[in-house]
């Protein structure tokens, strides 16, 4: 799997076949011969490869040359070119000089015993119906990087009886003719391997510099700053080693975001990209002439988009610009940079031995884009990789203290993206606003209590809820208000949770309407594809019972909880547990809603629950392990009640977070690190438990819990495992 919106927890796309056994590319009949079929080459005829010649009709992306100066900041420089290279999906920069220490010598000096697994590709082409399984999960074998530079050199002399240097319209022809008929049964290739490539010697100069993937997520200018814990792959580069004919598949980065990739060293790599704005045009093109109905989830616009993100679509690209989806394409070498714009499906091949590094990003235009991913992952019920609303949140009260001091503006883009923040931003805050007016009006909760926590999963659609949900205190079972929730499951009325600063936050969100060109973009009419419409359908005649914008809620008659912005009010101590490592665990949970984490869903390992099982298990140590299966979780024998994760995905005490600020407003990040256990442990998964309600309260609780440590520093970084896809 890889780390797409939380993809690993579904399962494998319905083509999908895992088989975990150790392959030899060279020698595959010594395999079992019920696997033999995934290496059989086929006639496809909606692929007819017959005539190659559209390959050099494919035209080229864009392809810029900063100059030393222009190079200082990837970002500033991303801003500057983004109007134009957006349109095409993807970009080419040569970076103006080398790197002094060579990516094979970082690899072998650099990071003694540096060694990865490689996976198996099946080289042709699948029918994507439910008859023809194709795999590209088959595990390989261990290399270092020089055994699998002279596996891979070897390989490509025995076939072209070469050193390399071919041409690359040649190489590309190469590549289609053998996916459709050729001999070649197999290749391998390494994805998603931990690490960078990046020298750390202070006398590189690219490995110094802001273009360096190991710094890019935590400049000044990228949203994913603000996550406190760091996401191999996302916030962290990761390396792809390949040989001639490993390839990437067509997919969309995860939540939509920005991508960067740097080719180290070795042949070329072939890119083929399309707009983000022709992202819908690619996936019905997907829908109607590569898949089969029966194999999509749903007849929709997403039932394609469903299977696309397990990253292991392949068909030719001439399929897309007969139907009108435009293509583009960029040949990479070592020294140059490719990057893949918000929504843009992309896809490749390497023409020999390669070696590049590749990491996310995000800047201020991509909030919309990153809310829409969120909206389609909830159609799926698919957990998010990223806290989209709380990135927003703090980011918008960033630039309203920015603002507010007068700070200057650097460039036209800056004013561009600080738009586009204020727009989604008011436009999240109006819809708290009214669904809680509206929420008030029927009746549908008793309790008001404040939060000063980060962000919590939807228990039924898994949105991320930063500004409010409801729940009740027996179940903890959290919805976010996008439902028309009005009791528990257990019949109980629900409490609304409340963000102990959202009058900070909505008084930001009035200031940013008193400009024209936010108020301009936030009005009627909206699309049937936002909450706001939603809401709207659901509540029609609000403004006739007495609704405006940021009007007064009216919660005298409710009966409040009692908790302050001084006290976490999503927060509940139980009796009948144990303490461990600073927080407790029940002795018994019966619960299925989530706790956002921070996870990356290609590195993630699901275990297979019993089928009479339908609730979700996992183990409570400090950082329990998340276990791959093939469609679901198991449950487990205790789970850590009380852990949360704030501030972008950082796990801390649910119980011991009274004695720390959360306001991240002008304050450094401050971490909350539990005391872990000496082995190494796998990213947490963290959710709230239902609790047996007989036990509460039967202890002296205050002498149940002990204080965290905190620490002031960098972030934290997460360790993952488990079966990569192939991404770029």
């Amino acid at each position: 799997m890889n780390r797409s919106g939380g993809d690993a927890l579904r399962g494998p796309s319905p083509c999908g076949v895992r088989l975990h056994k150790s392959a030899d590319i060279f020698s595959q009949s010594t395999g079992a011969s019920n696997d033999k079929h995934v290496f059989i080459k086929r006639g496809v005829s909606k692929f007819d490869l017959d005539d190659l010649e559209w390959t050099e009709k494919i035209p080229e992306c864009p392809v810029y040359y900063p100059s030393k100066e222009e190079f200082q900041d990837p970002l500033v420089y991303l801003q500057k070119i983004s109007p134009e290279a957006s349109r095409f999906g993807i970009c080419k920069i040569v970076c103006p000089f080398s790197a002094s220490v060579p990516a094979g010598m970082v690899l072998m000096k650099e990071k003694v015993g540096f060694r990865f697994t490689t996976r198996v590709q099946p080289l042709r082409l699948a029918e994507w119906d439910t008859d023809d399984k194709v795999t590209f999960f088959m595990s390989g074998r261990s290399y270092s990087f020089r055994d699998f530079e002279k596996m891979a050199n070897k390989f490509f002399a025995r076939r072209y009886c070469s050193a390399g240097g071919l041409p690359n319209s040649y190489m590309e022809k190469e590549f289609w003719h053998e996916i459709c008929c050729g001999k070649t049964e197999s290749v391998e290739y390494a994805c998603d391997v931990d690490g960078s490539a990046f020298s750390s010697s202070p006398s590189d100069q690219l490995g110094k510099s802001k273009w360096n993937l190991k710094k890019l997520s935590r400049l000044p200018k990228s949203i994913l700053r603000l996550l406190e814990t760091t996401i191999p792959g996302v916030t962290e580069p990761m390396l792809y080693i390949g040989m001639i004919f490993s390839m990437f598949a067509w997919h969309v980065e995860d939540h939509y975001l920005y991508s960067i990739n740097y080719h180290h060293c070795g042949a070329a790599k072939t890119w083929y990209g399309v707009p983000g704005h022709m992202a819908l045009n690619f996936e019905k093109v997907v829908k109607e002439h590569v898949y089969s109905r029966e194999i999509l989830s749903s007849d929709g616009e997403d039932g394609a988009f469903d299977v696309l993100l397990g990253k292991t679509t392949l068909f030719p690209p001439n399929i897309l610009w007969e139907h009108n989806v435009p293509v583009y394409k960029a040949v990479q070498k070592p020294g140059e940079f490719v990057v893949t714009f918000p929504r843009a499906y992309h896809a490749g091949f390497s023409h020999g031995f390669n070696c590049g590094e590749a990491v996310n990003f995000a800047m201020g235009d991509w909030f919309p884009l990153g809310s829409v991913a969120s909206r389609r992952y909830a159609l799926l019920n698919r957990i998010p990789l990223l806290p989209h609303d709380e990135l927003l949140c703090k980011e918008a009260m960033l630039l309203h203290t920015s603002l507010a001091h007068k700070d200057p503006i650097s460039s036209s883009m800056d004013l561009i993206y600080h738009q586009v923040i204020k727009v989604s931003f008011v436009r999240l805050m109006r819809f708290q606003h009214r669904s809680r007016w509206c929420l008030m009006k029927s009746g549908s909760y008793m309790d008001v209590s404040t939060i000063s926590h980060g962000t919590v999963l939807c228990n039924l659609c898994k949105r991320d809820c930063y500004v409010a949900f409801l729940d009740c205190s027996s179940c903890l079972l959290p919805v976010c208000l996008r439902h028309s929730a009005s009791t528990c499951q257990c019949g109980n009325k629900l409490t609304l949770y409340l963000r102990d600063d959202i009058i900070e936050m909505e008084d930001a969100a009035k200031k940013f309407e008193l400009e024209d060109d936010v108020i301009s973009d936030i009005q009627p009419p909206y699309r049937n594809s936002d909450d706001y419409f939603d809401l709207l359908s659901k509540f029609p005649k609000a403004e006739e019972d007495g609704y405006s914008p940021y009007c007064d809620i009216n919660l005298e008659n409710l009966q409040r909880s009692g908790a302050s912005s001084q006290s976490v009010g999503y927060q509940q101590c139980y009796g009948g547990s144990e303490i461990k490592n600073g927080a407790k665990y029940p002795e018994s949970d019966e619960s299925d809603s989530e706790i956002f984490r921070v996870k990356r869903r290609s590195s993630l390992k699901l275990e297979q629950r019993s089928d009479n099982d339908s609730l979700t298990k996992f183990h409570h140590q400090g950082i329990r392990r998340l276990k791959r299966s093939e469609a679901r979780f198991e449950k487990p024998k205790c789970i850590e009640s009380s852990i949360i994760t704030n501030d972008c995905g950082l796990s801390s005490s649910r119980a011991c977070l009274n004695s720390v600020s959360r306001d991240m407003v002008g304050r450094p990040p401050i971490s909350i690190k539990l005391k872990r256990p000496k082995e190494e442990h796998e990213t947490t998964f963290m959710e709230p438990p239902r609790i047996d309600n007989s036990r509460l309260f039967k202890k002296d609780l205050g002498n149940m819990i002990r204080e965290p440590t905190v620490e002031i520093g960098p972030p934290k970084r997460l360790k993952v495992r488990g079966l990569p896809s192939f991404g770029s």
